[in-house]
């Protein structure tokens, strides 16, 4: 891969994250007004948002994994385990031993595990594409 399409890459990938963070920020937002907890609502929003990251990722940036989808749904999962831990991990921090708003922590969480999520899926998930 050259760095120019290394470059297309992350730029593509940005636009995806952008809209799985849009839309992990409204879920969260929602989720937070409604359920008892914001461990809870952050949980849930990486879930669905994973799978929007996921739908637009395989759409617009990874275009052929040579497995099949649900391999794929699967793998991508597995390694979001990581990045919704960090995203736990950060709003527990940042909520509750730094006092920062729920929504300012779910803001910078999402920021910080957006670079583990796009290394994972560039050099684990869709390797196959590296030639």
């Amino acid at each position: 891969m050259s760095k120019k399409n290394d470059l297309m890459e992350l730029l593509l990938y940005l636009v995806v994250g952008g809209c799985a963070t849009l839309s992990e920020w409204v879920l969260f937002y929602v989720f937070d007004k409604v359920l008892p907890h914001y461990m809870l609502s952050t949980v849930l929003a990486y879930i669905l948002s994973t799978f929007v990251n996921w739908l637009l990722g395989r759409i617009l940036v990874f275009k052929d994994s040579g497995k099949s989808l649900i391999r794929e749904i699967f793998e991508v999962y597995l390694a979001s385990v990581v990045g919704l831990l960090l995203n736990l991990l950060i709003m527990w921090v940042t909520v509750d031993y730094l006092f920062v708003n729920e929504m300012i922590a779910k803001m910078l969480s999402t920021a910080i595990v957006f670079i583990y999520n796009f290394l994972v899926r560039k050099l684990l998930i869709y390797k196959r594409n590296r030639a």
